[in-house]
């Protein structure tokens, strides 16, 4: 999530109802092909840049950078030009692995090596902000080497010094987007606007829910008027109260991390939380599925690249290296024209309209000021609160 510290009026907004760039689409249906080429020939993770499948080398000599490095990141957040792109122009190659589905489902997965300062099999993670911070204060995060990355310089100035990350010493933004639902235009047979949907018992049994504290009960509380950057723990418990009643009720057909799109573009649901960058691309496997601006607010986040601690030296400064390719703004253009998020990095506007002149009045790429002004983050929580919210919101999810 971001790091906005005060709340946002709202202003109402009718669905939208986005046109994406024949080109940008064009290069993501390229490399969702890609992707489900891989798949049926048995190669689908870890994805290569390039020839060959090295792992990370973690005993090179101090002052060198690695042949290979090996990246964990979430589905649909990479293009197919700019991992051969990049090995091309470094010579490093990047073991790519779609494996990243859900911020805590993630954590559990690497508590207990980087307790133990073991491998994780990764060398670069992409976890939402407030992971981040989780993961600094467990000093499981290595501290950057910024003189590898001096195209850093090219950062969203409002994102270059957050509160949990003074100075982006041990975290640098990959992208930002909104968290809100999606629906299925073909099912619903009209066009819907309001957070409420998502518990409206006309679309009973075909709704998903995220798993995910801040994303699945951020939106139920923005679906009950309240604001989340003075949420209380009464806020959460009623929350929390709401979707236990809407799963009793049969409301719910599942709880789900970063692999809900299968459901939306089989449509096995007509209504489902969603992040916006991604129903973009789903949109390409089912024309009918259509992101929604909700008129009570949504949930906004940035997603950052980070470097375990278990990484050797080697590793690290490919790593970098990567960091460092990924905020030159050409480059970043065209990452961004195909995964469809909102770019982190000043001068990617200019390079978009070079691509494709229509980008720029893609909504989900460049949104206006009346859209972010519905999008709200969470306030930092605890760490006691974020145990004891998360457990509540659990104890319904895994019933």
């Amino acid at each position: 999530m971001s790091n906005n510290s005060t709340s946002q009026p709202r202003r109402p907004r009718s669905t939208a109802s986005n046109s994406f760039p024949t080109s940008a689409a064009r290069s993501v249906l390229d490399r969702r092909r890609f992707l489900q080429a891989l798949g049926a020939l048995g190669l689908s993770g870890p994805l290569l840049a390039a020839c060959g499948g090295s792992a990370s080398d973690s005993s090179s000599e101090p002052g060198a950078v690695a042949s290979s490095f090996r990246v964990s990141n979430w589905p649909f957040y990479m293009d197919e030009e700019t991992l051969p792109a990049f090995a091309a122009a470094t010579d490093i190659e990047v073991i790519y692995s779609e494996d990243f589905n859900d911020n805590e489902e993630y954590f559990a997965k690497i508590r207990e090596p980087l307790s133990r300062n073991q491998d994780i099999g990764a060398d670069l993670i992409v976890p939402t902000s407030w992971m981040v911070q989780r993961l600094m204060g467990l000093g499981w995060l290595a501290q950057l080497d910024l003189g590898n990355i001096p195209n850093l310089a090219n950062i969203e100035p409002t994102l270059a010094n957050p509160a949990f990350d003074p100075g982006r010493a041990h975290s640098v933004p990959f992208v930002s987007g909104f968290t809100s639902f999606a629906y299925n235009k073909e099912l619903t047979g009209r066009p819907l606007t309001s957070l409420t949907e998502l518990f409206d018992p006309e679309w009973a049994g075909q709704v998903n829910f995220f798993s995910d504290l801040r994303d699945g009960i951020g939106l139920v509380l923005k679906s009950m008027g309240r604001s989340l950057q003075s949420v209380t723990k009464a806020d959460v418990e009623a929350a929390v109260e709401k979707v236990a009643k809407a799963k009793a009720d049969g409301q719910i057909r599942r709880f789900t991390g970063n692999d809900y799109g299968d459901d939306l573009v089989a449509g096995n649901v007509a209504v489902g939380m969603a992040y916006s960058g991604d129903v973009a691309q789903l949109k390409l496997d089912n024309p009918a599925l259509e992101f929604v601006f909700p008129e009570e607010g949504m949930t906004q986040f940035v997603d950052n690249m980070v470097i375990p601690i278990t990484t050797g030296a080697g590793a690290k400064a490919a790593a970098e290296t990567f960091m460092n390719y990924l905020y030159d703004p050409v480059v970043n253009a065209r990452l961004i024209a195909s995964v469809q998020y909102i770019s982190p990095v000043v001068g990617v506007g200019e390079e978009l309209e070079k691509l494709d002149p229509t980008l720029s009045g893609n909504v989900l790429i460049n949104p206006p000021a009346e859209i972010r002004e519905l999008a709200e983050d969470w306030r930092p929580l605890t760490d006691e609160e974020d145990i004891e919210f998360s457990s509540l919101y659990n104890t319904v999810v895994s019933s």
